[in-house]
């Protein structure tokens, strides 16, 4: 089976398992998902070397059939090609990266004729055609990977929607919120980032192959069939920007959707670290194992040891992705400082590491609803609410009801009260000065009675019964979950269509290719 063929074959499982609604073995199939994908990557070992033998393939083809190669030398020079990428194969055999070194290999095998293959070619078009197909197919393995990791999120979500926990801005407790919607909005901001690589996708998969160095060829080469044989949707457009401009935007436009996904990560392990400050945390990571450890001087310290190397795998990602920035600054067309696979590759193979740790954080993470309700009622978060039921029930201004509220606040704090405890004549004071002191005009006697201010507090009710679209309450949490789900099962959907494209347009080259060899070597390659 292909390596392709083989990536095929997991998406359209995996796309079974969600379908089929089997939760426990959700994610841990996503988990394992991600590892499947780059050893099969892996072993199909389409690097440059791969991709430079394609493109010869596909060259002696459309030539030999376009009558731009002697049909009388087609075969032997067909032979050569496949006795070169058969011994490249080989266990430990070397797998030259650039033209230059892989033509000599061509001269060996079939002779000086199948130099006649190199017409209208530069190893500027050809490297360029194989830094794209590289690194599309990165581009498919991010988006598996990050899919994976937003499904994890996901069922974390689902297993969580009645959980309330306090949000955070500009780092203090803020107000109550379903954990759920909570990880629905990171999930949300990860979503675009799955858009961007979706759209990047799209400008990156057309084939430089034929445009030489930068202005085309004399000879009348089919540059839409070759760019189909390699899987690309077309041709780039303009010969200049094929092999001076467009590798340089690949590479930096990558580096950009790189780091935000990194940005997103950093951003939710360090909310998460906000609960180790803490003497009693309402979310924690499992102990044991790889998740904490003690420390060597404090025996009470428990630390998220897989929190922290995260942390510094996103950090990692975001300053090599700079990199990509910073080499294509100040350069004149064409020079190859941004455009190096194995940099590239570096760079999204640190992605897929962090995303791995992500979603290894998530299987560890203990979540106490309990103490997250308690820590909400032991604080004021819910005081905005007052302000809202003093304006929607009883037509007060609501900077009023929030000025109201808000000394409501500091009295409590001044005085050690918990939300719960706080005696209803003191809202009655506070309300009747407030009013004389900045609305005269209303009465001062507060229209809110005792059991109204008191549910009014209750984080619970305020989450049930919030109207906002695309908010926590019940309903509307149910809402984008769903969609949430038939987003990721359409991120992978949208992988494998184009994993079968690519397949499909190499298994065609594949076809037409044997049909050039040597009738004996045709045979011999059949029998394999």
């Amino acid at each position: 089976m292909k390596i392709s063929d083989k990536i095929f074959f997991w998406i359209v499982i995996f796309k079974l398992l969600l379908s089929g609604g089997i939760m426990k073995l959700r994610k841990s199939f996503a988990i394992v998902f991600c590892a499947l994908f780059s050893l099969a990557a892996n072993a199909a070992e389409r690097d440059e070397f791969f991709w430079l033998g394609e493109m010869n393939k596909a060259t002696a083809v459309i030539n030999s059939e376009e009558g731009l190669l002697d049909k009388a030398v087609t075969p032997k020079i067909a032979r050569g090609i496949e006795e070169v990428i058969t011994n490249g194969s080989k266990p430990g055999a070397k797998r030259p990266k650039k033209v230059i070194a892989f033509e000599p290999l061509l001269i060996k095998a079939a002779g000086m004729d199948v130099t006649m293959l190199h017409i209208g070619r530069s190893s500027q078009d050809m490297h360029a055609t194989y830094r794209a197909a590289i690194l599309r197919d990165e581009a498919l393995e991010l988006m598996v990977s990050l899919s994976n990791t937003m499904q994890s999120l996901l069922d974390l979500a689902e297993k969580n929607k009645n959980t309330i926990v306090p949000n955070y801005t500009n780092g203090v407790a803020a107000q109550p919120n379903s954990y759920a919607h909570y990880l629905l909005g990171l999930l949300s901001a990860f979503r675009r980032d799955a858009e961007r690589i979706e759209n990047f996708y799209d400008r990156l998969n057309y084939c430089a192959m034929g445009t030489t160095v930068l202005n085309g060829t004399s000879w009348p080469l089919n540059r839409e069939r070759m760019a189909h044989y390699l899987g690309f949707k077309a041709p780039v457009e303009n010969a200049y920007d094929a092999g001076q401009f467009k590798s340089n935007d690949d590479a930096v436009e990558f580096s950009s959707i790189l780091t935000s996904i990194a940005l997103h990560v950093g951003t939710f392990i360090q909310d998460l670290s906000v609960q180790y400050a803490q003497p009693r945390p309402w979310i924690l990571l499992q102990e044991g194992g790889e998740n904490t450890y003690v420390s060597s001087a404090m025996p009470q310290k428990r630390n998220p040891g897989l929190m922290i190397r995260t942390r510094t795998n996103a950090s990692r990602v975001i300053s090599d992705a700079q990199q990509a920035v910073w080499l294509a600054h100040n350069i004149i067309p064409g020079m190859s400082d941004a455009r190096n696979v194995e940099d590239t590759s570096g760079r999204v193979k640190e992605t897929l590491a962090m995303l791995s740790q992500v979603r290894r954080v998530i299987a560890a993470l203990k979540i106490n609803p309990e103490r997250a309700l308690e820590e909400l009622n032991s604080d004021w978060t819910a005081s905005q609410e007052v302000a809202d039921v003093f304006m929607r029930d009883y037509k007060l201004p609501f900077r009023v009801g929030h000025h109201i509220a808000s000394e409501i606040v500091s009295y409590a704090k001044a005085n050690g009260i918990k939300p719960a405890d706080f005696p209803y004549s003191e809202v009655k004071r506070i309300y009747a000065e407030v009013i004389k002191k900045e609305y005269p005009q209303g009465n001062p006697l507060c229209p809110m009675p005792e059991s109204q201010f008191k549910d009014t507090l209750n984080p619970v009710k305020i989450i049930q019964n919030r109207k906002t679209t695309g908010g926590p309450q019940p309903a509307e949490l149910n809402k984008n979950l769903a969609s949430m789900e038939k987003s990721i099962q359409s991120q992978l959907n949208w992988a494998k269509d184009n994993v079968a494209t690519i397949s499909n347009a190499l298994q065609k080259l594949d076809g037409d290719f044997q049909k050039i060899l040597p009738k004996e070597e045709a045979k011999k390659t059949d029998s394999h």
